[in-house]
């Protein structure tokens, strides 16, 4: 590791805070020193830019603006407040460690540090943010933006994503926070790494210890920090079904409810399928498609028939990114006096698959007579446009739904 010198350290610490003091964003979360609220924003802020998080901070606050309120409220309503955020799961653990407030802690945010750590979704960052923003502890706060400037300032070379690497920037931080002034400098240190210190083209020229960054007089302000590349998320082709209700379903789109535990655990979503063998990532012609998804539909009970392609979206994980087709689909009755197919509760299975449904179920379909509706199959209900004031989609998914019925309405432009 490089040695730094002392006037180095005052320097920067000195010279930050002072730009800081001058050149604060005003933000709600800095308008006061409750640490729930603080906490709040820490858990949004990850991943996500500081305008998006500002409206779901506001909305999010005045629906739980106490540790009881979001405690002891349905997931649902917490789950649709953070509709669009993504990283749901976050969502969950933050309602959890809520809990775990009002039973351990008698609902208020405890001036502990290990009592802080054991909360449910709160790391090492989100631990020191809360104890240096909301009870000026000289705690280290160091995420992506942190390492970046600390790697440039002190020309530090090792890989941020080592784990020794981030314990000497922790170690750091602790050497560089003036005495009774911790939660100003982490904050500060946040600020110029979002502003000034960007991952792409620093400001070096109006940045406030460019004086002393020894990797601006190095020329490495534009390589550093080093950092592994991640891992690329495993692409994932998929057929979605937008099932147009009829009859006294008309008007309505028909969703489900994602199993009760793994990826967008209890969120609900239009009806898909992976397509193609493990391992292809290209689309699937258009008739194949149809068929292997009404055979899909017809698995979970469900009888559709898929009539056009409608366009193409995508979504991200962290490990997954999905190629998303999106069919056009009519319900189809089921003959009278049958269920219509196996149903299968979407909320029991881990994934959907067709493993049990064959090939020419589009056909199959399409020559039933004698029709009869049938509810849906446990875990899938039919909505209208005023549902989606209660239910949580993923984004892309609320996306689409949104723009169906903007569409059904006239109203897209």
């Amino acid at each position: 590791m490089t040695n730094h010198t002392l006037e180095q350290k005052r320097y920067f610490s000195f010279e930050l805070l002072n730009w800081y003091t001058r050149s604060k964003r005003d933000l709600p979360w800095r308008r006061h020193r409750n640490p729930f609220y603080i906490w709040i924003s820490e858990i949004m802020l990850q991943q996500t830019r500081v305008d998006t998080v500002i409206p779901y901070f506001n909305r999010f606050i005045a629906r739980f603006p106490t540790i009881e309120a979001l405690a002891e409220a349905p997931e649902e309503d917490v789950l649709k407040l953070w509709e669009g955020l993504g990283y749901y799961s976050r969502a969950r653990n933050l309602q959890t460690a809520a809990k775990q407030v009002v039973e351990l802690h008698g609902g208020e945010v405890p001036d502990d540090t290990q009592a802080v750590a054991a909360l449910k979704g709160v790391g090492p960052y989100t631990t020191g943010a809360i104890m240096s923003i909301a009870f000026n502890r000289p705690e280290p706060a160091v995420d992506g933006n942190v390492m970046r400037v600390l790697s440039r300032y002190f020309l530090i070379e090792e890989d941020i994503m080592k784990g020794s690497t981030r314990a000497h920037m922790e170690s750091l931080v602790r050497e560089l926070i003036p005495e009774g002034r911790a939660s100003d400098f982490n904050q500060a240190l946040m600020e110029l790494g979002a502003l000034v210190c960007t991952p792409k083209s620093p400001q070096c020229l109006t940045c406030p210890v460019m004086e002393h960054c020894s990797g601006r007089l190095a020329g490495r302000e534009e390589t550093l920090p080093v950092k592994t590349k991640a891992k690329p998320p495993r692409l994932e082709p998929r057929s979605v079904a937008l099932i147009e209700g009829s009859g006294a379903n008309a008007g309505r789109l028909l969703v489900r409810q994602r199993p009760a535990k793994g990826l967008l655990a209890r969120m609900w979503e239009l009806p898909h399928e992976l397509v193609g063998p493990e391992g292809y990532n290209g689309p699937v012609p258009d008739e194949p498609a149809m068929d292997h998804l009404a055979a899909h539909l017809l698995a979970e009970g469900v009888l559709a028939r898929p009539v056009r392609f409608v366009r193409e979206a995508e979504h991200t994980f962290s490990h997954i990114h999905w190629n998303l087709r999106v069919f056009q689909c009519e319900e189809v009755a089921s003959p009278a006096g049958e269920a219509g197919g196996q149903s299968l509760a979407a909320e029991q299975r881990v994934g959907y698959s067709t493993d049990g449904a064959k090939p020419g179920a589009l056909i199959a379909l399409v020559e039933q007579e004698k029709h009869t509706r049938n509810a849906p199959p446990a875990g899938y209900r039919w909505i209208s446009e005023a549902d989606m004031a209660t239910l949580a989609f993923p984004k892309v998914f609320l996306d689409l739904i949104t723009e169906y019925f903007a569409k059904q309405k006239g109203t897209l432009v």
